[in-house]
């Protein structure tokens, strides 16, 4: 302390190390209660004193310091943290001035992620011969740097002129530690919830290359079943290599312990059905809790088709998503379609009208979506040929174009016999299928009911060549209403040109390449997402009031519950507590209803009074098959969605993906910035060496 004009107004020295005092202390102290009132000092004493302070050495400055840091980090000491020293020295001044410029720099990725904005700027070709214009990236750096912030222009002004300010490779280091940090606040949400589920959502395209978007399903701290996006995955062509790299990411690269995974589901289109179904398996293997299941943001039919490893149905289901998506392109398309709707539904207007609405919505994940196909083809036929020949010039060559090509694809017999099978087929399953995406007991009840529809298409591969018949011969007058003419897939007439022997009909071929797989795929699909174990899974639900009280509270949680016996905090005594679970509700209060989902369950006051059934609810709520009840915390798959669509292929990047799709998770820049001196100090201490020259500046 340094005396200014009297000893009781003194202010720090620059060099002072904040030190907190316990001002309190003498309170207790019996021998310091009767204090002398300090001495008045005369001018010369002052004037000593003062001169005394100033002429304190440097030996003794550093006494105080180690003496200081002494104290703070006995606590740490006592742990066994003694190697603490380097950490808290202060830092020098060319040390500070490096963190906050990589603070900087971090700040302007994460705003350029959260906002969308891609890194790189005009393409090369774009930019006149001549003139040089920075990317993104370098654009915001010159726009802080103009707006004043003194560590960046100190930073610029030191830095060669024909170098980047900051380098690709640099901005793809900074990019992977922001992914990470942003990853790891929602991973650490999910190793304290214990129990989680992996889901992946169709293969997209980044930057020219596959990847598997995947989320991640957990129970947080206030009850709450949510989903959330933690990254994206390359896409291997080999199932095998794509099984073991999606576990080692897993496991390794994000740190979650798959002992705790309590169930898999993966939304793919048809071609990569069967390679998701090799890594669904490796996982099952080595950790047989982790139930394959189906995903409720998916309806059971269109999962059902999307797997079928017919190439017919690939190219069907692409065909249905390209016509929708066409449609939707304008409000002037859904218009030209609701009026050809009007004028074919004249006789029938209570369809047509429900069918302009379905129109309307994206209506190619709905259950019964093959229906609504067959009854929309003419109409959609209509529509195409009509935009395609409009004469009047109202549609562009772009949509004109495109609306031949659609109109050729969808009359084509090949497809009007792929979609009628589909059809046909997907109505043993609608029914079942809409019921696991209903309330809870819907689910619980639809468990039940798996054995008759299996029994069902049992009974119709017995009998497929009479059902085939009925199939082809609807798929016939179809095609003979829309003047499209029967004929076989090209490439079967080029093979059997030089074979004279073959009497293959049109029906035996569809039959045999089409029906047959179709129904035996979707026999076998249905085994094996409705395992053993998720049907006993789906039976716990019975847990949930409203489920027991429709059983007339006469239900046997328990044996379906040994499964998850390992997961229970006292399993020894489940038995009682699922009796007392039973007797609450069937004893309630007149006026108390019983609650209908597992959502309203985990809310109650007191849950925790049943350990058990917390555990074994929180479980059954993160199983894939269940939907999120409430929808603010099902946004992961919502803004992956966003992004996608909001996003040129070629801007799009894993990194600042992440960033976009979770813009509302905390982030450290203080911990980045040290991640990054960590991982990279020979760069960050040598910026103009980890540069790329600019070349023709």
């Amino acid at each position: 302390m340094i005396c200014r004009t009297s000893p009781y107004r003194t202010v720090l020295r620059d060099n002072a190390i904040p030190t907190i005092f316990d001002l309190t202390s003498h309170l207790n102290n019996p021998h310091s209660r009767h204090r002398k009132r300090i001495k008045e000092l005369s001018e010369d004493e002052i004037r000593t004193l003062k001169q005394k302070k100033i002429d304190e050495t440097s030996e003794q400055e550093q006494k105080h310091k180690e003496i200081n840091n002494s104290s703070a980090q006995k606590p740490s000491a006592e742990e066994g943290g003694e190697e603490q020293d380097e950490d808290i020295l202060p830092l020098t001044l060319e040390e500070k001035e490096n963190k906050e410029y990589l603070k900087s720099l971090f700040e302007i990725l994460i705003l350029m992620g959260k906002q969308n904005i891609p890194l790189d700027g005009h393409e090369a070709d774009e930019i006149p011969e001549g003139l040089f214009t920075p990317d993104n990236f370098q654009a915001l750096l010159e726009c802080r740097i103009n707006s004043g912030e003194e560590v960046l222009r100190k930073r610029f002004e030191t830095t060669a002129v024909n170098t980047l300010f900051c380098s690709k490779t640099q901005q793809k280091q900074m990019l992977e530690i922001c992914e990470s940090c942003i990853r790891e606040e929602t991973l650490r949400e999910v190793r304290d919830s214990h129990f989680f589920s992996i889901i992946t959502d169709d293969v997209v395209d980044i930057a020219g290359e596959e990847h598997l978007p995947v989320l991640v399903r957990f129970v947080d701290e206030s009850h709450n079943l949510r989903e959330e996006f933690v990254g994206f995955l390359p896409y291997e062509a080999d199932a095998e290599i794509l099984a073991v790299k999606f576990h080692t990411t897993i496991t390794e690269k994000w740190g979650l312990n798959m002992e705790y995974c309590r169930g898999q589901a993966y939304i793919v289109s048809s071609g990569f059905s069967s390679k998701m179904k090799v890594v669904a398996s490796r996982l099952l293997e080595k950790y047989p809790q982790a139930i394959y299941t189906l995903c409720s943001s998916c309806a059971l039919n269109m999962w059902l088709a999307k797997s079928v490893p017919v190439m017919g149905v690939s190219v069907a289901l692409g065909t249905i998503e390209e016509v929708c998506s066409f449609f939707h392109r304008s409000p002037q398309l859904l218009l030209e379609l609701d009026n050809v709707i009007t004028v074919l539904f004249q006789n029938n207007e209570e369809r047509g009208k429900e069918l302009k609405e379905i129109c309307h919505s994206h209506w190619t994940g709905r259950h019964d979506a093959f229906e609504i196909l067959v009854d929309l083809l003419q109409a959609l036929v209509l529509c195409l040929d009509g935009i395609n020949s409009d004469t009047s010039i109202r549609w562009n060559n772009c949509i004109a174009g495109r609306a031949f090509v659609l109109c050729s694809a969808v009359t084509d017999f090949d497809f009007i016999v792929t979609i009628v099978v589909l059809k046909n087929v997907l109505s043993f399953t609608r029914a079942f299928g809409k019921n696991l995406q209903g309330q809870t007991s819907d689910v619980f009840f639809a468990a039940s009911s798996l054995t008759a529809v299996l029994h069902s298409l049992n009974e119709v591969m017995e009998n497929i060549e009479v059902y085939h018949e009925f199939w082809f011969e609807e798929a016939t007058n179809l095609a003979t209403k829309l003047d499209i003419q029967m004929k076989l897939p090209g490439k079967f007439r080029r093979a059997q040109q030089g074979n004279m022997e073959s009497q293959l009909t049109s029906e035996g071929y569809y039959k045999e390449t089409l029906s047959v797989p179709t129904v035996e795929h979707i026999i076998q699909e249905l085994k094996d997402i409705f395992s053993e174990q998720h049907l006993k899974a789906l039976k716990c639900l019975s847990l949930v009031p409203s489920v027991m009280g429709q059983l007339k509270f006469n239900t046997s949680e328990e044996h379906h519950a040994d499964m998850y016996r390992s997961d229970l905090p006292n399993p020894d005594t489940l038995s009682a507590e699922l009796h007392c679970w039973r007797i609450k509700w069937k004893h309630r209060g007149k006026d108390i209803e019983l609650p209908s989902t597992i959502y309203e369950a985990l809310h109650l006051p007191d849950i925790k009074f049943f350990p058990n059934v917390y555990a074994l609810l929180k479980v059954l709520c993160i199983l894939p098959v269940m939907k999120v009840e409430n929808e603010r915390y099902e946004n992961g798959r919502k803004r992956l969605k966003a992004y996608l669509r909001n996003t040129l292929t070629d801007q799009r990047s894993s990194n600042l993906a992440l960033l976009n799709i979770n813009f509302d998770i905390k982030h450290d820049l203080d911990l980045m910035v040290d991640t990054y001196i960590k991982l990279y100090t020979a760069k960050s201490e040598l910026p103009t060496e980890n540069s790329e020259t600019i070349e023709n500046t």
